[in-house]
């Protein structure tokens, strides 16, 4: 049994209220229990971030600070197993996934944002004055002060670090709230930062349920800026809290990501970047595709290949190197994809594979959150599936005819965050590109990041951008200096 408890300057604390229950997604067996904070705690949390921000936090000069995020870095990957057995009891994800993924791209934030900070020049000036002396103008970049991180639970750690690694390299402080689901390796982190020496109340952690926890900590008028992976109806909420007290607002919300596959396409690539792309961690990816569109000469057959593949995931335990594909992370959550499922029938899809729970499990995973890798044809565009996000292991494919067409289909939601395209032809390749109202678009590739490269979406799925330079202009408040010589 695994007891969450908040962090809060430097010291885990728990809360006087009745806990929430931490099940497994694999058994669907209590595993552990949750502190569910409310504003007492977020204002301890709060309060000890802006001492922190006045005393040797505050004073630390740059190469300190990018010392002690190399240190966070390496005490992760020595910790590794304990993060990779944490990430996956709370996610169900198997290690195969979360040891190549979660855990070294988690750690690997740190590094790459004290780097960023680093090598990232500020701007200067010079001008002519009236009087013929000049002047100098030049930026400095400042920490916008205590930094509200609110992290989903598809990717716990490494979503987490995205957004805390260049806070504290920027020299702001954080209150973290992870989700309710998934608390382990958000909590874990705050030993590492005991054990290399990081000051007291430069990370703290408050865990519990986002209508209790979260909401005392957006709302709690010592939080400077808020930052948020999440749904996008929670987004739109958490905006029109920040409005109060004019905080800033970073947002990367959801998403209904088409891939497109035109016919001179590697077959081979293209199905097996369209089959982790819409089946990768259980389909719970942001980036993910829900939306297939294939050029017709080659839809029947990408189709049935695509068949052959998603029937080739291999439900299990976590630590099994059998194991392919986790379950979905709660019963809830589950309920509502199976709901999708249901509709997808209802609206007469057909359906290629899939569509229910598994049958064939060991008696003791029954109990887990487990679906089937779907995959359906035959629905118009104004289906239910294809235009609301369903956040699960499905996709619906559909054959156009030419590149018009296809532009078209790929841009008619009301999301944007994220585009696959397949074809050989080069110029093709970037004319479509080009096109696509997404904030990133793969070509011939499916979630490769450079991490010094913007990463943000279009329309409702979100505001403002992060990675590299990016990050730093929502963590900084930048200043000009003007110097009459």
């Amino acid at each position: 049994m695994r007891e969450s408890k908040h962090f809060i300057d430097g010291k885990y604390l728990g809360s006087d209220v009745t806990p929430l229950i931490n099940y497994s997604p694999v058994t669907g067996q209590q595993i552990g229990i949750i502190h569910n904070g409310g504003a007492e705690e977020v204002d301890q949390a709060v309060n000890a971030a802006q001492k922190a921000l006045k005393g040797e936090w505050g004073q630390m000069d740059v190469n300190k600070r990018i010392e002690l995020l190399y240190k966070v870095a390496d005490r992760i990957n020595e910790r590794f197993d304990e993060f990779l057995e944490a990430e996956s009891a709370d996610t169900g994800k198997p290690h195969s996934l979360a040891s190549h993924i979660d855990i070294p791209r988690g750690a690997a934030n740190f590094k790459v944002f004290a780097d960023t900070v680093k090598n990232v020049p500020n701007e200067a000036f010079e001008m002519a004055t009236p009087d013929g002396t000049g002047a100098l103008n030049y930026s400095q970049r400042v920490p916008k002060g205590v930094i509200a991180v609110i992290c989903p639970w598809n990717l716990p750690l490494l979503l987490m670090t995205w957004k805390v690694a260049p806070a504290l390299a920027c020299g702001n402080t954080v209150v973290v709230k992870p989700s309710n689901e998934t608390t382990l390796t958000t909590c874990l982190l705050g030993e590492v930062m005991n054990e290399v020496g990081m000051p007291p109340g430069v990370f703290n952690v408050v865990v519990g349920k986002g209508s209790r926890t979260g909401d005392a900590l957006v709302r709690h008028q010592g939080v400077d800026a808020i930052t948020f992976t999440g749904s996008t109806p929670t987004g739109e909420g958490l905006m029109a809290t920040a409005a109060t007290g004019v905080r800033d607002i970073s947002l990367e919300l959801g998403g209904k990501n088409a891939g497109i596959v035109f016919a001179d396409a590697d077959l081979d690539k293209a199905v097996e970047g369209t089959l982790r792309s819409a089946f990768a961690n259980c389909g719970q990816v942001c980036l993910g595709t829900e939306r297939v569109y294939v050029e017709r000469p080659i839809f029947n057959e990408f189709v049935q290949r695509m068949k052959a593949g998603s029937e080739s995931f291999t439900f299990g335990k976590p630590e099994q190197s059998t194991t392919t594909m986790g379950p979905l992370i709660s019963k809830t959550h589950r309920d509502k994809v199976l709901s999708y499922f249901d509709k997808a029938q209802q609206e007469g899809a057909t359906v290629i594979t899939g569509g229910g729970v598994p049958t064939e499990l060991p008696e003791e995973l029954k109990a887990g959150f487990w679906v089937q890798p779907t995959i359906w044809t035959g629905l118009p565009e104004d289906a239910v599936v294809i235009k609301e996000e369903i956040f699960g292991p499905c996709c619906h494919i559909a054959p156009f005819d030419n590149e018009a067409e296809v532009i078209k289909l790929a841009n008619d939601t009301p999301y944007g965050l994220a585009s696959a395209l397949w074809t050989e032809n080069v110029s093709r390749a970037h004319r479509v590109a080009q096109k696509l109202d997404t904030g990133i678009v793969w070509i011939n590739s499916w979630f490769l990041r450079d991490l010094r490269t913007s990463f943000g979406g279009m329309k409702q799925s979100g505001i403002g951008r992060e990675g590299g330079v990016h990050s730093l202009e929502f963590y900084t408040e930048l200043k000009n200096i003007c110097l009459k010589l």
